[in-house]
């Protein structure tokens, strides 16, 4: 691996430095002795642990750092009234978004790996992570949660292989330069920037288009949207699939052991490939473990290291994650912030031994929450107890006269057990007061609702 015509810029501020993946470029740009500064709107694990390594950050803004600064860098959530931003903008200092610059790195590797999808990125990622590192190749990686394996969301490391989680928001992998594309469906999401299906149909068609002719693209032919594009591709494609017969990778013969487990044996164009055993839950895993499969085997790993790095992968942060108990009672926590993904986590509970489950839902977005209202409704009235928090803004104004109350009324309908609480602290307590011996609880979102989790486990 060679930065060389990134070290042309003697030192890197990045506005935004806290969000998962400009962190993990930071600590990839330190890695590789280039001179970075950084500030957030607030102080988080991130900022601390980049502050650790010895990064200048400003909780805040901080004009002299862009000065001093021969490139910005920024993420996509940045407004242009940002103090710095706009400062930058002043001073005609060169400024590249977060997906632009990333590009700039992906071509410095000869193997970048994309992995993009609506659903299952982090997942995918982590799980090839895992078998490269296994097979000690010695990837560099960029995932968008903490990995257990790497001590973190990134890892530098010294070969042509680059891992890289790729999402599709605002067409930000159309910056990359991949080489191998993996595609694990395509999905209804990200609606107040593509408007309609067709837009995100239309983006991953052009991201194929990003591949030169040596280019391979595995893509999950279960998935109906993303088989639409494959038929539209000339390129070297590489399926994979439970229900589709004529996937290059298929998966039967599936068990589950007394955890909800599976166990299944991989098919290769029809003959036996080897038999897979994992240690997180779901038809989505299998699929996830599938496309893993597939990537691995056109980099020739080991059928052992495959093996090997597919079984140890417990699940990465926040994706179906136990994190403790409440006396007694499992306390998982789960990312999920789209319909399907949710019908994924009312699935997985359905493997675990339990009575009754208690689910509290912190919607992301106002947008999303407004586009996709009746689908949630659908799907988290089908648990046993739903506590719903309020929406998490994230990069949002409530500008879509939404709020958490509108799907308090929908989920209603149909189940009586549905509240609205609007703090942490009283879930908290409403948790503590009701939940019962053999019960579970989750939380879902991808905002902070896990605090909630903490605070229980802490008890």
């Amino acid at each position: 691996m060679s930065l060389e015509t990134i070290k042309q810029y003697g030192q890197i501020h990045m506005i935004g430095i806290g969000g998962v993946s400009m962190s993990g470029l930071a600590e990839l740009l330190k890695d590789n002795q280039i001179l970075v500064t950084g500030s957030d709107k607030q102080e988080s694990e991130n900022t601390k642990h980049l502050q650790s390594l010895g990064l200048n950050i400003t909780i805040g803004s901080n004009k002299e750092m862009i000065n001093n600064a021969d490139l910005i860098v920024y993420t996509a959530a940045i407004p242009e009234t940002d103090i710095e931003y706009s400062y930058a903008k002043e001073i005609n200092k060169k400024m590249m978004e977060r997906s632009e610059f990333l590009g700039e790195i992906t071509k410095c590797f000869k193997e970048c790996i994309c992995i993009s999808g609506t659903h299952g990125k982090t997942t995918t990622t982590s799980m090839i992570s895992l078998c490269f590192l296994e097979a000690n190749l010695d990837p560099t990686i960029e995932v968008g949660a903490y990995l257990k394996a790497i001590k973190g969301n990134n890892k530098t490391g010294n070969s042509e292989y680059f891992i890289l989680e790729s999402c599709e928001y605002v067409d930000s992998f159309l910056k990359f330069h991949p080489h191998t594309e993996i595609i694990l469906n395509i999905d209804n999401d990200h609606l107040n920037y593509f408007k309609n299906i067709e837009n995100i149909k239309k983006s991953f068609l052009e991201f194929t288009n990003k591949l030169d002719e040596t280019g391979t693209i595995i893509a999950n032919l279960d998935d109906t949207n993303t088989k639409e594009i494959l038929e539209k591709t000339t390129h070297h494609k590489i399926t994979y699939g439970i229900e589709n017969e004529i996937a290059n990778f298929q998966a039967k013969n599936i068990k589950l052991d007394s955890y909800g487990y599976p166990t299944f044996t991989c098919f290769k164009n029809q003959e036996y490939y080897d038999t897979y055993s994992l240690s997180v839950h779901g038809k989505h895993n299998i699929l996830n473990a599938l496309a893993t499969i597939a990537t691995c085997d056109l980099y020739k790993l080991s059928k052992e290291a495959i093996k090997s790095g597919l079984q140890t992968f417990t699940g990465a942060n926040r994706r179906f994650e136990k994190i403790g108990e409440y006396k007694g009672i499992p306390v998982i926590d789960d990312y999920a912030h789209h319909p399907t993904e949710i019908k994924t986590t009312l699935q997985s509970s359905k493997d675990l031994p339990h009575n009754k489950t208690w689910v509290v839902f912190e919607p992301h977005t106002y947008s999303r929450t407004k586009e996709h209202l009746e689908e949630f409704a659908s799907i988290l009235k089908e648990f046993d107890y739903i506590i719903l928090a309020d929406i998490y803004a994230a990069r949002e104004n409530n500008t879509y006269n939404i709020s958490s109350i509108d799907l308090l009324k929908e989920i209603k309908k149909e189940n009586p057990n549905c509240i609205y609480l609007e703090s942490y602290d009283k879930i908290t307590n409403y948790l503590k007061e009701n939940v019962q011996k053999d019960d579970i609880i989750i939380t879902i979102g991808a905002g902070t609702i896990n605090q909630v989790g903490y605070a229980l486990i802490q008890e």
